[in-house]
Formats: structure tokens, sequence, C-alpha cells
């Protein structure tokens, strides 16, 4: 469960350090993983911040993901989700030789998909937030080992 954390707070704290900067993608990369599934973590009407592990949900794991960036701020992914995988207009691309972070809003701002993947250790989280403009939010919080 810390490493859970730790994982969150690390994504939270290079995401808000990328925040002066929204797009910095400082080498080109074209690479494709595949990532298995380790814990979910959900917030919504049901669940606190109750945390699953992959044996106890029926979701897949993911085969194709691939990361796209070319320099100065081109940034493509496909296969983690249809949203972000039709999304060319990322808010937040930082991209080097450690990490990739993005972050994507819908038009309305009422949804958003991020995600942070170490490109040396492979762990990859990926969040999922709806309904941001309510006070009864809902979050899906992903967590990959890729290889």
């Amino acid at each position: 469960m810390t490493k859970c954390f730790l994982y969150v707070f690390l994504g939270l704290f290079v995401f808000n350090l990328s925040l002066a900067k929204n797009i910095d993608i400082q080498e080109d990369i074209d690479i494709g993983f595949v990532c298995e599934l380790e814990k979910k973590i959900l917030k919504n009407s049901e669940y606190n911040y109750k945390t699953f592990l992959a044996k106890d949900l029926n979701e897949k794991n993911l085969d194709q993901f691939t990361i796209n960036a070319k320099q100065p701020e081109k940034l493509l992914i496909k296969g983690l989700s249809v949203f972000l995988s039709k999304n060319t207009k990322f808010d937040v691309k930082v991209v080097n030789k450690d990490i990739v972070l993005f972050k994507a809003f819908d038009k309305d701002k009422n949804y958003s998909e991020s995600g942070i993947i170490n490109r040396k250790s492979g762990e990859l989280v990926h969040e999922i937030t709806k309904d941001l403009k309510s006070d009864n939010f809902e979050k899906d919080i992903s967590f990959y080992t890729c290889s």
C-alpha cells in the first residue's frame, strides 16, 4: 500500500512541476509496451479510494500501448484508452529519457485522463477523473507494470 501511495505522490509531484512548463518534449521516441494491470483504486459514490487487485477485477491488460513523441511538441498515446487514442491536444506533455507524463481534458473540462510512465522501471499510473465540475467527482487510478 505504501508503494501505491508513493507512485501517486510521485506522479502528482512530477505533474505539479510540469505545470510551469506544460510542453517539454526533450527527445523523439516511438516505443510500444505490453502492460499488466496490478491494481486499481476507485473513488465514486460506492467506493472511497478503495483498492482492488487485478485478480479481483474483470479487466484486460494492455497488449498494444504505444507512445510516439516528436520534438518540439508532438505526443500520441495509443492503446491506453479510446479518449487518449483519439486525442492529439494534450494539456500536459513531458517526455524525457526517464518519464513520459501526459494529461488531457475533454472540451468541457469535465473529464480528464492523465498518466505517467517510468521508462526505466516500466511502472505506469493511469488516472481517469469524471465529473470534474461536481462535488461528487469520480476517480479511477490504475497501476500497471510494463515491458
